[in-house]
């Protein structure tokens, strides 16, 4: 990877241009095949494998990442309050419809996150 794949596109295109000389071409047909083969990755392939190697990879630290998570009911969850172990740590909770609630024990589901408090719901 040191000089951005250079040498490495170079090295193709010496490698077609020894192909090319086994199989009996002349020395200016190995030199136009070396430097043609160069030229095409250079162009080419270099781009695409910089995109993939230096690509930084995300990590989403944001609470939408917790979304769709389970949890376990720690303190009754209805439509007002309650409490969830979520990913290690402690959220105050809601359910999504008021009319439901969740004992303690139960797991559900984290459909959203409002404020610090976690919106979850549990599939029957």
């Amino acid at each position: 990877m040191v000089g951005e794949f250079t040498l490495l596109m170079l090295g193709g295109g010496a490698l077609a241009a020894a192909g090319v000389s086994l199989l009996g071409a002349p020395l200016w047909g190995a030199t136009l095949t070396f430097a043609l083969m160069s030229i095409g990755l250079m162009f080419f392939l270099r781009p695409a494998l910089k995109r993939h190697f230096h690509s930084p990879l995300m990590l989403d630290t944001s609470t939408r990442a917790l979304v769709g998570n389970q949890a376990e009911v720690l303190e009754l969850v209805d439509g007002h309050s309650g409490q969830v172990r979520l990913d290690g740590s402690i959220w105050s909770a809601r359910s999504m419809d008021p009319s439901h609630s969740f004992a303690v024990g139960e797991r559900v589901t984290v459909i959203s996150i409002d404020g610090a408090t976690a919106v979850v719901w549990k599939e029957d």
